[in-house]
């Protein structure tokens, strides 16, 4: 950077009042003037700044063509320790033999380094290319110098440069010629802008932190393995030398310590061996008296079984000792073998186990992992550096599954193995003959390794018992009226229901272990279904007086959404359904009936059952009777049912039709048939000794009389209300 003198300055301020003295004639004076100030420009650094570390240099108006008569310097500093590089990117500097007329020179404390002009591959001048320029030191010169006169055929346009500092190798020079030595006694360090001296073992850096002199400080050393000697090995020390050194690595690993063959302490001999009266290397170990070794021969290899070694070397100034060397090295403290687990292994198996190796154990499948009684979830031990796991083995423990799920209407019984442990197995049985398992089959549920029971069959994931419908325990022998008919012995029809609306008597048949099926005008009152405190629900025996001990509540009434009979006159869709608020437990006394079959067939003759606690006759006289009567009737051909109903219409009136969705049930010469307070109860048809319901006692005209038929609700026609029904509630 170019920076003005005062004397320049004051020039500066005499050209200004000029400018006021001179007219505007006088302007081509004052441009002279201020070419010749600006022609003798000299350069100065700027005084107490830092020096810099890079920077750029270019010619006067570079990239434009520089002007005549110029003579620029640039005194370019770097701080101490460093050289400059200096790096030309252009030059274009007029051509000349010996870069005669314009130049610009390279210079060091006076010396030329080099002396430029011309362009790159010009025939004359001398061009640096892009080889960088090196000073010998910190400090470098540049000077640009052009004459009077510029070719007119082509104009020049200077130089452009970089620099920065580079960082010095002192080490690497030559040793002064004064006598002096080399910069360092033993051991030179090159650093960033300077240097250090270091010194081998045994030796320490004196106060000009050049030379260096005898010294067993030794100090501590704690590297995994290193190379100890005396000092002036292998040669006598020129003095009496006290010397310690400590080797101390991490606590785990045992020092090795390998003397060199050459080795040569004084000693007096005796019979018993060298004794070591003036000269000696001890070694010192924790714990253990120290061991003072002598003479000429080498202690070879010793292990010390420590992490801590203590080495003292002494000798007087009589006598002569070339010393020692070795080299130590560690090795990791080893751990017993660590044993077996019963039902587990441990991992890896080595020969030897040393410190920081880790063991690692694993159960047999159906195991688990068990410390101080709790189970643990994995297990790992280290050798620690006192030689000794810092965990015991752990113990491998059969799994359990814990209790089997308990089956609903069912139990589980143990076929092999013991507590419910692994591998032992279970079956599931449901109470017969009342209930029996979903699919028919047994399933055995074994405990495996995931502590879960598992079945040993691909499509049973939970056994279900399902209740066994239409099946009762004691079967009826005789055929009886209801109206005069016999008593229902116990267990007989055990899906018989007993309903009371609101005081009013009705029937029902159980259908599921939560529903009630039964006739819909049962449960309707002004074409709503009854509130469900308002029904109760008995069964299980055959006496109403004992049956009404202990009813059942419903937790919601379902009429059918096709019944419509407000005036009495309609029965069509004469179902209903009542769901239980709580589960039934299945038994002798109380069993479902079976749904009929999607295809079920009613024939005509065939015999049904009808039950209930409706009107009977004793001598001639109806009463409501208290005890579960049946009958058995046949189907009757519809078409006979039809005009029975129709004779009937042509001398009475209101009397319902007779639709599809119903079937008819009697003989014609009467006497046996349902009557009021039957209504809703069952028509069950048998099917190898298997009850389905396959009517609800509906409606009829009168009852029992000769040419009258009772009339039920055809079940099979309502499979899939009935179904939808319970699923959605």
């Amino acid at each position: 950077m170019c920076h003005l003198n005062w004397r320049h300055l004051l020039l500066q301020q005499r050209i200004s009042s000029l400018t006021d003295i001179f007219n505007p004639e006088m302007g081509r004076a004052f441009c002279i003037i201020w070419f010749l100030y600006v022609s003798v420009c000299e350069c100065w650094r700027l005084p107490d700044s830092a020096p810099l570390m890079h920077g750029e240099i270019q010619s006067p108006q570079y990239p434009q063509p520089y002007a005549p008569n110029l003579q620029e310097q640039w005194d370019l500093s770097v701080p101490e320790g460093y050289q400059i590089r200096l790096t030309f990117t252009h030059m274009d500097i007029e051509a000349s033999a010996g870069c005669y007329y314009d130049a610009l020179t390279v210079l060091y404390d006076g010396k030329v380094l080099g002396k430029f002009c011309g362009r790159e591959n010009s025939a004359d001048g001398h061009h640096p290319g892009h080889q960088p320029i090196l000073s010998p030191g910190n400090r470098l010169t540049l000077i640009f110098q052009t004459d009077k006169n510029n070719p007119e055929l082509y104009q020049n346009v200077g130089f452009s440069a970089q620099y920065q500092a580079i960082d010095m190798d002192e080490c690497s020079a030559l040793p002064p010629g004064d006598g002096s030595g080399p910069l360092c006694n033993q051991i030179c360090l090159n650093t960033l802008g300077s240097y250090l001296c270091s010194c081998h073992h045994g030796y320490e850096l004196r106060s000009d932190q050049r030379t260096c002199m005898l010294s067993c400080a030794g100090g501590i050393f704690d590297e995994p393995e290193g190379h100890l000697f005396s000092p002036g090995y292998p040669n006598s020390p020129p003095h009496a030398v006290s010397c310690q050194y400590v080797i101390s690595v991490e606590s785990g690993f045992i020092v090795s310590l390998n003397f060199t063959d050459n080795f040569h302490i004084e000693s007096l001999d005796t019979e018993q061996g060298p004794n070591c009266l003036h000269h000696w290397l001890q070694i010192t170990l924790p714990d253990r008296e120290p061991i003072r070794l002598c003479g000429a021969k080498s202690p070879g290899w010793i292990t010390t079984n420590s992490n801590i070694v203590k080495l003292d070397y002494h000798t007087d100034d009589e006598g002569l000792s070339n010393g020692w060397s070795l080299d130590y090295s560690t090795h990791r403290v080893q751990c017993p073998f660590p044993g077996t687990v019963a039902k587990g292994r441990v991992t890896p198996i080595l020969t030897e186990y040393f410190y920081r190796d880790y063991i690692f154990v694993r159960c047999d499948q159906g195991y688990k992992l068990m410390m101080d009684g709790q189970e643990v979830d994995s297990f790992s031990a280290m050798c620690q550096n006192n030689g000794q796991w810092h965990l015991p083995l752990p113990e491998c423990h059969i799994i359990d599954c814990g209790e089997p799920e308990p089956l609903l209407n069912g139990g589980v019984t143990f076929l092999s193995g013991f507590q419910n442990q692994y591998r032992s197995v279970v079956q599931y049985h449901c109470n017969e003959p009342f209930y029996s398992l979903f699919g028919g089959f047994n399933v055995n549920f074994t405990c495996e390794a995931d502590r879960k029971w598992r079945s040993n069959h691909d499509l049973v994931v939970s056994p279900t018992c399902i209740p066994v419908c239409g099946q009762p325990t004691k079967h009826l022998s005789a055929y009886q009226r209801i109206i005069g008919g016999s008593v229902a012995p116990d267990n007989t029809i055990p899906w018989q229901v007993l309903l009371s609306i609101d005081g009013q008597r009705g029937g029902g048949m159980v259908i599921a272990d939560r529903w009630i099926m039964t006739a819909a005008h049962v449960v309707a009152s002004n074409g709503n279904p009854a509130s469900n405190d308002s029904v109760r629900i008995y069964m299980g025996l055959t006496d109403v007086k004992t049956l009404m001990v202990s009813p059942l509540y419903a937790a919601s009434v379902h009429i059918h959404p096709g019944y419509n009979n407000p005036d009495h006159l309609d029965y069509n869709n004469d179902i209903a359904l009542i769901k239980l608020h709580d589960r039934i437990t299945f038994s002798s006394s109380i069993m479902p009936i079976c749904l009929p079959a999607e295809d079920a067939i009613y024939i005509t003759g065939m015999m049904g059952l009808v039950s209930g606690f409706g009107i009977t006759e004793i001598n001639n006289r109806r009463i409501l009777t208290n005890k579960l009567k049946y009958v058995h009737l046949p189907v009757v051909e519809q078409e006979t049912c039809s005009d029975s109903i129709t004779s009937f219409k042509e001398r009475r009136d209101n009397i319902p039709n007779l639709t599809n969705n119903m079937f008819c049930a009697g003989v014609p010469e009467g006497g046996k048939d349902s009557c009021q307070g039957d209504s809703g109860s069952p028509y069950a048809l048998s099917d190898n000794g298997r009850f389905w319901a396959a009517g609800i006692v509906s409606w009829g005209v009168d009852c029992g009389q000769q040419g009258t038929y009772g009339v039920y609700t055809r079940v099979s026609s309502y499979l899939d209300w009935i179904n939808k029904t319970m699923q959605e509630n």
